[in-house]
């Protein structure tokens, strides 16, 4: 593959029209100009669509026998700025004041089901009081992540001073509302090896490109390609709930992927990607075409390298089969915790009610110190102390010492010898780009994929022409969106996106330097962002980093990025608050005081 650049041939320069916007969703990503006549079997019986396949906009009130209608306040009631749950026949609205009008909306965050009375109203928008979700009043729309699905917006009216409230009594119920999507409209029978849009890795970036390009119109054929065997499902709970089922952890259900037509391929291992020719190839020699590419591979685990690392019963926690394992295995035993970053700490709070003991074992002095500071470090591992953790610090491992195959003991440099029955090792992580070296894209020295604005002359570089050679020897002068215009998240090769963890990519409110953030909040705007920019709507990240964890019903919520260097913390609190360009302050809870005593709150 490293020679696929070596000889220069003859390029046929396609042009790509753009269309007007409500035209756009149908054409802008086929090949031909007209929807595509291949059809691909995944995952189950491949279904054909129709051209005059449409999801049908629903009637918010599909009849007044399903609705429900009653006065919920005086218009007094409210201030401007506020927000009250209000009772509603069958369920609760947020009922919400802004700038003289009355807004009402679900009232749970469909993410994890956080009150939203208890968040932040600013500027039309109300924030997730847990996780940060940001929802437009007015629509109800989801204008910032995490989470997949809106709210309901419910009819509001004033008579004679009160304020009525009308709504669905099934919107009522769910919580929860999908955004309409284009369906495929383009696969046939037969033919495989062809696809629209091809999206690498199946986490919350790949999954939010692809429900993107539907909720802007795409209806061409979107492939999505896993190394999991399951669909889509929420990694982050995998570290702090490891009896979840993988039916209890996914993302969205069988029959969503098959009513919108994304393809998910499991199981499913990319090794080389061809991009002159625009070719993926996976380990089991299946090769698929593509016009547009998304990478969002995520991140490998790092392992021990210690003598006895082959043996039984040391696991890294990355599918919800080695979380439910480690938990049986974990029960009335002896459980030791290599690391204590999020995966680690999380993984040891939740076995302290499962295992006979819980010892973490950690390079640093204190738990978090360089994310959170040596202050909010030594209060968290006061909390876990009064769980029955031990902790040993400032060493590593040394020795896995088995008995029969089975770990039995962790030897650690410190020459402590600790019992241990099952072992989870959460040192970090790498970024899965390995099959990408020698593709032509781009990589830097630790692996990530930087992303970044095309500027003029993208291809040019591409084709190894200068910016004139592009315009004398092109047929017509490059008229292609990517060709043209800033593309964020878009490699070093035009049509060739990345997104999440294995990703760096310019942080504008950081003066545009290159970070490398793998939180799930950022991986989900990533993963809209790309999918906006292959739309050519030159999309930009503005969102605001966050994060999440919980342990022992307590809550750490940070907003922010990281400015000092390793080691030196954030200040006294550990956290940075930033207010969200689109409005809605970010709030971080995690002061020492706090998590010492008890009032962090809870997820």
């Amino acid at each position: 593959m490293g020679g696929c650049f070596s000889k220069p041939k003859p390029v046929e320069l396609k042009i790509e029209v753009v269309l007007p916007e409500k035209e756009r969703g149908k054409e802008e990503l086929s090949a031909s100009g007209k929807g595509s006549p291949r059809a691909y079997q995944g995952n189950g019986t491949a279904r054909h669509f129709h051209t005059e396949e449409r999801l049908p906009a629903p009637h918010p009130y599909p009849g007044t026998q399903d609705c429900v209608e009653a006065a919920v306040c005086h218009v007094k009631d409210l201030e401007n700025g506020q927000m009250r749950e209000v009772e509603l026949g069958w369920g609760k609205v947020l009922l919400v004041k802004e700038n003289g009008e009355f807004h009402a909306l679900g009232h749970k965050c469909p993410h994890y089901g956080a009150p939203l009375v208890k968040g932040v109203l600013s500027r039309g928008r109300v924030r997730c009081p847990w996780h940060g979700a940001c929802f437009n009043i007015s629509t109800g729309d989801l204008e910032d992540f995490p989470g997949l699905d809106s709210l309901h917006k419910f009819q509001v009216k004033i008579e004679k001073e009160k304020v009525y409230v009308w709504a669905s009594k099934q919107a009522l119920q769910l919580q929860r509302r999908t955004k309409v999507m284009a369906k495929c409209i383009s696969p046939s029978a037969g033919h495989s090896g062809s696809t629209n849009v091809l999206i690498v890795g199946a986490g919350a970036a790949g999954l939010v490109c692809a429900e993107t390009l539907r909720q802007e119109g795409f209806s061409d054929r979107i492939v999505l390609c896993t190394l999991d065997r399951h669909l889509p499902y929420d990694r982050p709970k995998l570290s702090k709930s490891l009896d979840a089922q993988p039916e209890q952890l996914a993302l969205r259900p069988k029959e969503f992927f098959r009513a919108y037509g994304i393809e998910v391929l499991t199981e499913a291992q990319v090794v080389t990607v061809d991009v002159r020719n625009k070719k993926v190839v996976f380990k089991d020699g299946f090769k698929l075409e593509y016009n547009k590419l998304l990478l969002a591979p995520g991140s490998s685990p790092k392992t021990l390298s210690c003598k006895g690392k082959e043996v039984e019963n040391v696991f890294t926690i990355r599918t919800p089969e080695d979380a439910n394992r480690v938990v049986r295995l974990a029960r009335g035993r002896n459980a030791v915790v290599v690391g204590a970053g999020f995966l680690g700490m999380e993984v040891a709070a939740y076995l302290t009610e499962k295992a006979h003991s819980v010892s973490v074992v950690e390079l640093e002095e204190t738990p978090f110190r360089r994310f959170l500071g040596e202050r909010v470090g030594r209060a968290l591992m006061k909390m876990f102390e009064n769980n029955r953790v031990k902790f040993y610090m400032q060493t590593e491992v040394s020795e896995l010492r088995a008995q029969e195959g089975k770990l039995k003991e962790v030897v650690l440099k410190s020459s402590k010898v600790v019992r241990a029955d099952v072992c989870v090792v959460g040192i970090g992580a790498v970024p899965a780009t390995g099959f990408l070296r020698q593709s032509g894209i781009s990589l830097d020295s630790r692996g990530f994929i930087p992303v970044n604005k095309v500027e003029l002359g993208g291809l040019g570089r591409l084709l190894g022409w200068g910016w004139w050679e592009v315009q004398v020897r092109a047929p017509v002068p490059p008229t292609e969106p990517w060709a043209l215009s800033p593309q964020m998240m878009q490699t070093n090769i035009p049509g060739v996106f990345a997104a999440g963890d294995a990703v760096t990519f310019p942080l504008a409110w950081r003066n545009n330097r290159k970070v490398n953030i793998p939180h799930w909040q950022m991986a989900h705007a990533q993963g809209r962002v790309a999918a906006q920019n292959m739309l050519a709507q030159e999309a930009e990240i503005s969102t605001v980093p966050y994060l999440w964890t919980a342990m022992f019903g307590k809550s750490l919520r940070y907003a922010g990025n990281r400015r000092l260097g390793p080691g030196r913390g954030q200040g006294a609190s550990g956290v940075r608050g930033y207010e969200h360009p689109r409005g809605g302050a970010e709030r971080a809870i995690g002061r020492s005081e706090e998590l010492a005593g008890g009032g962090t709150g809870t997820t």
